[in-house]
């Protein structure tokens, strides 16, 4: 590759071993990113995913602050030449960005960028997504640089499709899982509630004129309430969400966060730092709790928007899904409104895991549910 030295290609191997390193989609593209950004020497760096409508379906960043990336605001629907790109597989390197004839201004509170380089992530004939580096810390952008960035999208390509076949291998793994499950449901418990019914129509006809016959039958009712009781519990201990179980509670939030705004009209988000592992217990808790908020947020709640955050707090982590809908009185809230919204049950399971629970909410102005879990 002309123009590369020894020190820049020992940077592109760390960068491929770092990509390939991660088997979540997510974590691979923020990686790519992330890596694009310190070979190059670039101020900032972004990474787009093409949602086959002239949009994007995601849109990561690099060398911006929270803080600017809350000022920007939500991705617009319309994006000039970085919608161009979306479906165009040459790259685009400027000095000035801004002298471009597709370029059309930036949104409020966009940093002023110059001197660009966009890169086509492409696997075949199909663009996976779109690299874009602005302000190089040294000078503008140069062909040996629209070089390596080339040769960094040749790899990141490869990881992204081995991303995305590794969770197709693991939804195909919760598929059968399922299916295992119902087969056991069936015949371990389907057969004693079965049994169960039957003996209790019969206690309930003998009650009249046989009493000691009817309560030798409810005995026995007893017992095999008992029995499917014990078989559901062996079962249910086995369902901790494979999510969890292999990439941890943050990984699998934002799977669920994914997942949910593409099925979904409202926009779901997530959001989360450096959070450390807890205990499988606690890990579940928090995602039970979280499935039950997003549920309330979707069905009852008429939001626009949910956001789902996790921040470390010390040792544990503080769970935040907050979302913009009609909200409720939350303290006057009771009877079937609070079982239809599982509030005792996100309550239960915040105690059983040590944590803490609080409900914000008044009508008109959304609904926080914030879930505070030890370490541990």
């Amino acid at each position: 590759m002309a123009g590369c030295d020894r020190d820049e290609l020992r940077e592109v191997s760390a960068a491929v071993l770092a990509v390939t390193a991660h088997l979540s989609v997510r974590e691979v593209l923020q990686t790519i990113v992330s890596a694009a950004r310190r070979l190059l020497g670039a101020r900032y760096a972004a990474l787009g995913i093409p949602d086959g409508n002239g949009s994007f379906r995601e849109f990561l960043a690099d060398g911006l602050t929270d803080e600017q990336w809350r000022a920007i605001g939500p991705i617009p629907r319309q994006h000039g030449l970085l919608g161009v790109m979306l479906s165009d597989p040459h790259p685009v390197r400027s000095a000035d960005i801004r002298t471009h004839p597709r370029f059309e201004g930036y949104p409020a509170a966009h940093p002023e960028m110059v001197d660009f380089l966009g890169m086509p992530i492409v696997d075949g004939d199909e663009i996976l997504g779109e690299l874009f580096l602005a302000d190089k810390e040294d000078g503008p952008f140069d062909a040996d640089d629209e070089e390596l960035l080339k040769l960094l999208a040749a790899h990141a390509a490869i990881a992204i499709v081995n991303a995305r076949l590794y969770e197709r291998g693991r939804e195909l793994s919760i598929v059968q899982e399922r299916q295992r499950i119902a087969r056991e449901l069936h015949d371990a418990v389907t057969q004693k509630l079965f049994s169960l019914r039957l003996t209790a129509e019969a206690a309930a006809a003998l009650v009249s004129r046989d009493p000691d016959r009817a309560a030798a039958e409810l005995d026995t009712v007893r017992r095999l309430a008992a029995e499917a009781t014990a078989e559901l519990k062996s079962i249910v201990v086995g369902l901790r969400p494979v999510d969890l179980a292999g990439d941890g509670l943050a990984a699998a939030l934002r799977r669920q966060a994914e997942l949910l705004d593409r099925v979904h009209a409202a926009r779901v988000t997530f959001a989360t730092d450096a959070v450390p592992r807890l205990a499988a217990a606690r890990e579940e808790a928090a995602y039970r709790v979280a499935q039950e908020a997003l549920h309330n947020a979707l069905r009852h709640a008429d939001a626009g928007h949910i956001a789902v955050e996790l921040r470390r707090a010390g040792p544990g982590v503080v769970l935040t899904v907050a979302d913009d809908g009609r909200g409720f009185d939350a303290g006057r809230v009771g009877g079937a409104h609070r079982r239809r919204l599982g509030l005792a049950s996100m309550r239960e399971r915040a105690r059983a895991a040590g944590g803490r629970l609080l409900i914000r909410s008044r009508p008109g102005e959304g609904t926080t549910v914030t879930m505070e879990v030890p370490g541990g």
